[in-house]
């Protein structure tokens, strides 16, 4: 297995930049809740919420579609709900990746049946080639077709979140049979 540069530290921090100019506009001076997905989002939050200037409150939810094996069950857990009441609210909610979108298709539904004003998705990585549920990334850091990628925040088995870059997970090489 090898780790190949996707995005550099230095693409991300200019791309996280230009999103912290963009999402404002949307807004027009209102307050906004930004809710963390957690754990993969919480390096792209914090650099994303120093780029922002607009009136934020902070909460964060995390969210399984894992339970307890390595592939999605289909179903969605509230491992840890909002502390946060959402009712008529500008909810921004900001995403590591939306490759299907199982688990935004559902948080975006709860959010909107607990009375959220309105709610806009901001992912750092958007496979949207992969989408079998309707949900749109308002604000997209970057789009991928392919690839297990770790780094910013994203991880595999818990590792690989500290990495300054992004990065594509290759398989190994297999070796060719001698003849």
């Amino acid at each position: 297995m090898t780790l190949r540069e996707i995005f550099t530290r230095d693409e991300i921090a200019k791309r996280v930049q230009e999103l912290g100019r963009e999402i404002p506009s949307h807004y027009a001076r209102e307050k906004v809740l930004g809710i963390c997905v957690l754990k993969g989002a919480f390096v792209f939050f914090a650099d994303l919420g120093r780029s922002l200037e607009i009136d934020m409150e902070i909460d964060f939810v995390r969210l399984s579609s894992y339970q307890d094996g390595t592939a999605s069950s289909g179903e969605i857990a509230v491992k840890c709900d909002l502390e946060s009441d959402v009712w008529d609210k500008n909810v921004l909610v900001v995403e590591d990746i939306v490759d299907t979108g199982l688990s935004l298709y559902y948080f975006s539904r709860m959010l909107r049946s607990r009375g959220a004003g309105s709610v806009r998705i901001c992912a750092l990585i958007d496979k949207h080639e992969r989408r079998t549920l309707p949900v749109d990334v308002d604000f997209c850091g970057f789009r991928v077709q392919k690839g297990f990628l770790v780094g910013y925040g994203l991880d595999m088995a818990q590792k690989y979140r500290n990495l300054p870059g992004i990065y594509a997970i290759d398989p190994p090489e297999e070796k060719a049979a001698d003849a």
